[in-house]
């Protein structure tokens, strides 16, 4: 039976950790699978049958790395000065600290001239940053690895030692113990970025038990909690559980999870989320989720396999290193031997003009491709981690990138552009009665009432707010019989024994001739922006109900916006009608619309802007009604899915709140991410290429090879790392 498994990793330095751990479990009977993220620090396996857990673990340790709990690594995350001071316990880095001092003391006593006890110094320096190194690299060959960098290291180290080049062999070492240390606290203060969201949950909860004819306060931890345990939050603290309102009103903080700026406001029936911040007052909550199922939890654990998924520049890039390096050591191994056996060069070499065995000793130092393989996943890591932040779920780093191209953008129109909370404007009977003044006369009332009985059958938007409007004059609640759903078109069913339409023009028009008479009527307020929805009772066309849905205050502003960041096209994709949506779409600054769509005629309408653009098609929506529109796009955008799991499984972006301002800001930092990529990518490989050439004309010394290596892959990700503080 095929098996998987995930794993978080620790005690990886550098992105050749994450190679040999890919080539070492990779290598396990029955593994098909193996990817290791160094970013993100976790190991994803697959297998064609039972794969038992302690077997991998005993691997894993044998190439000298650890086994973390996964709910373990991330409420145990440091942040700040705690991950800093957990780095300096690490026994590797308190060595390399001592090989440090120890070479510094060499330099000071050659300075004073005490020059007999240098060399000494200098090899006991060496020897400390050189532990760990040979002693990974030992493991590697052993497991059959070959040639990773810590046997690289290990051999021009000792190398050096041989010729006689102590101070250089010592700082050598040093400097790439010391650059891996740095790059493991600077890849784990990324990682946590993510995982200290869960400090955000107390680890408590007032539970609420009715005992006889009072209520017991019951403080537990959350993880005794269950779906319809009470709880009560009193001002200022922080929600302990993902529940929904039964008693009290509030004003509750959910930036943290959809990064919303603004309090919501919240009163019995309300959904709320772990780890918000409650107002001024107390509210008592019917728990909903597990506190290990919750929406940070879920939102904490997707990103996290999204951090750990290889984009397309990552897996090319990957590829590229399994030949650089052997490659280099290669051209290392040429130039130690050809000049001296060729040309009569010196193989050693003097003091002063060093032999052709210490540039291929420099050319080793320069044969790892770390700061190449971690240019990529730093800064998707660091992207991603940020968007989660702001309430942006970002299902890959593919995706990531893909917004970054993006130069399309297609919208629905309800819910999306609009509030998607329609309201009933206007009645009107055919007969003209009332002339649609509020309120309906009895004649209005009775056909609302008969529409409202089919529309109770319906959740659709538009059919919600007659149902709504019904009920709040407090109509009768007639039954319906027989009811059938046309999706694009509208409703029908019976009622009372007669057959009852509801519905839009393409659905009426054929089959009632009174219509002609009303269509005047009809344009007018479709030209003020007004649904309508035609009710046909028998044979007669009845008259119809005006329904409007605001655009969101926000939405002007952020289609402006999206302009700004390079998005050349934007179009509203509706099954509204035409005159409704192009005023909609003026009012927005919507550039094209396509109206009277069915779900169907969505997919084809993106599916045609991509036959038109290219692989450069956004596309944004509910996320459920939406969804195979959504994956027709090259990016699929989901827009208020904080509460819904259905709609951040259908969307490749995941807006957790309505605020559609937060789309730009996806869309800019898709465009950041990619250029810092590229940045990366090329800056690494002019790196490399400089010092290759150096390297080989003598112009590079061992010291200056591995400052400049590890330079590079600390230059890299502190590049990608700025990605985790790129504001709205």
């Amino acid at each position: 039976m095929p098996d998987t498994l995930n794993l978080q990793i620790e005690g990886m330095d550098c992105a050749d950790c994450a190679v040999k751990l890919e080539k070492g479990i990779g290598a396990l009977e029955g593994v098909t699978v193996c990817t290791v993220n160094f970013a993100t620090a976790r190991m994803h396996l697959e297998s064609d049958r039972p794969l038992p857990r302690a077997q991998v673990v005993e691997r894993i340790e044998s190439l000298g790395y650890r086994v973390a709990a996964e709910r373990a690594a991330a409420a145990e995350a440091p942040s700040g000065d705690g991950l800093l001071a957990q780095t300096l316990r690490q026994p590797r880095n308190r060595l390399t600290l001592a090989g440090l001092v120890l070479i510094l003391l060499a330099a000071l006593s050659g300075s004073t001239g005490a020059t007999a006890i240098a060399p000494v110094l200098f090899a006991a320096g060496g020897v400390c940053g050189l532990y760990y190194p040979a002693r990974r690299g030992w493991a590697a060959l052993r497991a059959g690895q070959g040639l990773d960098i810590n046997v690289l290291m290990t051999l021009a180290t000792a190398s050096a030692f041989a010729i006689g080049e102590f101070a250089e062999a010592a700082t050598v070492i040093v400097l790439f113990s010391l650059g891996e240390a740095l790059e493991g606290y600077t890849m784990e203060r990324a990682r946590n970025s993510i995982r200290a969201l869960t400090r955000l949950v107390p680890p408590k909860a007032i539970r609420l038990t009715e005992e006889g004819q009072g209520v017991t306060e019951t403080e537990v931890p959350v993880e005794r909690l269950a779906p319809g345990d009470r709880i009560r939050v009193r001002p200022g603290e922080r929600i302990p559980m993902d529940g929904r309102v039964q008693k009290g009103q509030s004003a509750v903080n959910q930036a943290p999870i959809t990064g919303e700026s603004m309090p919501v406001a919240k009163a019995p029936g309300d959904e709320v989320f772990a780890g918000s911040i409650n107002g001024d007052g107390t509210l008592e909550i019917e728990v909903t989720h597990l506190a290990q199922d919750n929406t940070l939890a879920r939102m904490i654990y997707l990103v996290e396999e999204a951090q750990s998924q290889k984009t397309p520049t990552q897996r090319f890039v990957d590829r590229f290193a399994r030949w650089y390096t052997p490659a280099v050591v290669a051209g290392a191994i040429l130039v130690a031997v050809a000049p001296p056996l060729l040309f009569g060069q010196p193989f050693l070499g003097t003091p002063t003009d060093r032999g052709w065995l210490y540039r291929a000793l420099t050319l080793l130092v320069i044969a790892c491709p770390c700061a190449l393989v971690i240019a990529t996943p730093v800064a998707v890591v660091s992207a991603i981690g940020n968007a989660a932040r702001q309430g942006i779920l970002i299902k890959g780093g593919a995706y990531l990138e893909g917004l970054g191209r993006l130069a399309v953008m297609a919208f629905d129109k309800t819910g999306t552009l609009t509030k998607g909370s329609p309201t009933v404007t206007a009645v009107q009977c055919a007969d003209n009665c009332c002339a649609g003044a509020p309120p309906p006369c009895p004649h209005c009332e009775a056909m609302v009432a008969v529409a409202a009985a089919v529309e109770r059958h319906s959740t659709h938007p538009l059919a919600q707010a007659v149902v709504g409007f019904a009920a709040a004059r407090g109509l009768p609640q007639l039954a319906a019989e027989g009811v059938e759903n046309l999706p694009g078109h509208g409703i029908r069913g019976q009622v009372n024994g007669r057959p009852v339409v509801v519905g839009n023009h393409t659905l009426l028009h054929s089959t009632t001739p009174a219509l002609a008479d009303f269509c005047r009527q009809v344009r007018q307020a479709e030209g003020a922006g007004q649904t309508i929805m035609l009710i046909r009772e028998g044979e007669r066309l009845q008259g119809y109900v005006a329904v409007s849905d605001e655009p969101r205050p926000e939405s002007r502003q952020a289609l402006a916006r999206l302009k700004g960041v390079g998005i050349r096209r934007t179009v509203m994709l509706t099954g509204d009608n035409p005159t409704v949506a192009r005023q909609i779409a003026g009012r927005l600054g919507v550039s094209e619309v396509r109206a009277g769509l069915l779900p169907q005629d969505k997919i084809g309408a993106v599916r045609e802007l991509l036959a038109q653009h290219g692989d450069v098609v956004g596309m944004v929506g509910d996320g459920v009604n939406d969804a195979p529109a959504l994956a027709a796009a090259s990016v699929g955008i989901a827009m208020g899915a904080g509460g819904s799991a259905q709609a951040i499984e259908a969307a490749d972006v995941a807006l957790l709140s309505d605020d559609l301002t937060r789309l730009p800001f996806a869309v800019q930092l898709g465009r950041q991410a990619t250029a810092t990529i590229r940045f990366n990518i090329g800056f690494a490989l002019v790196i490399k290429a400089i010092f290759l050439g150096a390297a080989v004309f003598g112009a590079a010394t061992l010291w200056m090879a591995v400052f400049a290596d590890v330079g590079a892959s600390l230059l890299v990700t502190l590049n990608g790392m700025r990605l985790l503080r790129a504001k709205p």
